[in-house]
């Protein structure tokens, strides 16, 4: 299998499980004839508590769940594809935190479903490209933006139905941001263009000498140990005649004394 694919497949694990138990929760809920309802955050409620961390997880029903399930999946998805080595803290990290903004600032009732979470998730997707200034995460960026830049207006009251929680949405818009500012400086970075450059500087000194170049050292080199070789010469052929001097001179005076 290509990396490509297999990195691909790998990326979607994590938001098909996550999916999965969404379903099955449903499922159970309705099958069971329960009411999850009470497992939602009640903001500012020792009752709430409990749904900081239970509810992205429970929806009203089939229709809220399935408005969720392809833009949870798309995004989260995109998550753990472009961000694998931060995504599941990234994802912890919006999970709880949204519910706690939505605990501290929601209207009293019960909120829940993960909406919140995608919210958080498109956030932290767009201003984490743009602040990265990488190429396939600005593209990213603009995917979001282009998909779901309408979700803006669902985190204002004045524009929100009086049943859904634009106080979630805003929590999660909130975490999303704060975490793309969080973790500006890990995972995946624009490379720098430099980099290779600077990589092959000093193997520059340990290149070969051009042909040329050698020729023409060897040739002054050669050149060099002829000139020694002279003045060697020289210097010997002048020693010898020195001493041959001396011997004439010392013949001569033998002769004259």
């Amino acid at each position: 299998m290509k990396p490509d694919i297999r990195h691909i497949i790998l990326a979607g694990i994590v938001p098909l499980f996550l999916i999965f138990i969404l379903y099955m929760i449903k499922i159970w809920e309705i099958g069971m004839d329960w009411q999850f309802t009470q497992l939602g955050v009640y903001p500012s409620e020792v009752k709430g508590l409990l749904g900081i961390f239970t509810s992205p997880l429970i929806h009203s029903g089939f229709t809220h769940l399935i408005a969720n399930s392809l833009p949870l999946f798309f995004l989260s998805w995109c998550l753990y594809y472009f961000y694998r080595d931060i995504a599941s803290y990234i994802l912890l990290i919006l999970w709880i935190s949204t519910g706690v903004l939505t605990f501290l600032i929601g209207k009293p009732g019960w909120h829940i479903g993960a909406s919140g979470l995608i919210y958080g998730l498109a956030f932290f997707l767009f201003l984490s490209g743009l602040l990265r200034k990488y190429a396939p995460l600005i593209a990213i960026s603009l995917l979001v933006t282009f998909l779901y830049g309408g979700l803006v207006w669902n985190m204002f009251p004045h524009f929100t139905p009086s049943n859904t929680s634009w106080e979630g949405h805003l929590s999660g818009a909130v975490s999303g941001v704060l975490c793309a500012l969080a973790f500006r400086h890990y995972g995946p970075q624009r490379p720098n263009p430099f980099a290779d450059e600077s990589d092959e500087e000093p193997e520059e000194s340990f290149d070969e000498i051009p042909e040329s170049e050698s020729d023409e050292y060897e040739t002054g080199s050669n050149e060099e140990e002829v000139k020694e070789e002279e003045a060697t010469d020289k210097l010997t052929l002048s020693n010898m005649s020195s001493r041959y001097s001396t011997c004439i001179c010392c013949t001569s005076s033998i002769r004259l004394f």
